[in-house]
This record gives C-alpha cells, sequence and structure tokens, in this order.
C-alpha cells in the first residue's frame, strides 16, 4: 500500500506542476500582448508624426515654389525698371543734343534773301529758294 500512496502522491504533485506551468504560460502571454499593444500603439504614434511631417512637408514645398516665383518677378522688375532707366537717360541726351543743334545756326546756311523769281511778262511772281546743301 505504500507503493500506491507514493504514486498517488507524485500524481498529485504531478498535476499542480502542470497547472504551475499553465498558469506561467498564460501570464508570458498576457505579457506578450501586452506589449504588442504597446507597440502597436507607439507604431500608431509614429505614423500619426510621419503623416503630419509628410503634410508639412509638401506645405513648404509649395510655400518654396510660391518664394521662387516670387524671386522671379522681383528680378524681372529689376531689369525692368533698369531698361526703363536706361531708356530715360538716352532719352534725356537725345533731348539734349536736339536742343543743341536747334539752338545752333545751320551748317553751310548763310544770311543770304532769296532772289525775286521775274516771269516771262516780266512779272514778280516769288523766290527761289535753294534746298540742297
Amino acid at each position: 500500500m505504500a507503493v500506491t500512496s507514493a504514486s498517488g502522491a507524485q500524481s498529485a504533485s504531478g498535476g499542480l506542476w502542470a497547472q504551475l506551468q499553465l498558469q506561467q504560460a498564460r501570464r508570458n502571454a498576457d505579457q506578450a500582448e501586452q506589449q504588442a499593444a504597446a507597440l502597436q500603439s507607439q507604431a500608431r504614434s509614429a505614423q500619426s508624426v510621419a503623416d503630419r511631417a509628410q503634410e508639412n512637408a509638401r506645405s513648404l514645398q509649395v510655400q518654396s515654389r510660391q518664394a521662387q516665383g516670387d524671386a522671379s518677378q522681383a528680378r524681372l522688375n529689376l531689369a525692368t525698371q533698369n531698361s526703363v532707366g536706361e531708356v530715360q537717360s538716352k532719352l534725356g541726351d537725345l533731348k539734349t543734343q536736339i536742343s543743341k543743334v536747334l539752338q545752333s545756326e545751320p551748317l553751310g546756311a548763310t544770311a543770304t534773301t532769296a532772289a525775286p523769281v521775274v516771269n516771262t511778262s516780266g512779272q514778280q511772281t516769288g523766290t527761289l529758294v535753294n534746298v540742297t546743301a
């Protein structure tokens, strides 16, 4: 009978050991699930940050294109102002030259009076002006 009771005690301790292993396995599974849930939460958070960063990058690209357009327009305006300034300067020089020419006596012109033109009847009809220089 002693053999039977020892084998029963072994059987009882084996069942207790199996229960302990089962409880440990459940704890391990619960911990793994908790860790997986925490990692999923971190992944969602990281994805959200990445999405915001991507939107920010798109916005910066749009602003960059706008700034480039503004810079191009400013360069065009500067070139236009330079051209207008040059034209105005040359016009001023031209006005000065024209004024000098108008104020000076024409080259080769003399202060002679035009000779009267007489027709075949002997009548004075006008004056003859030499236009060749």
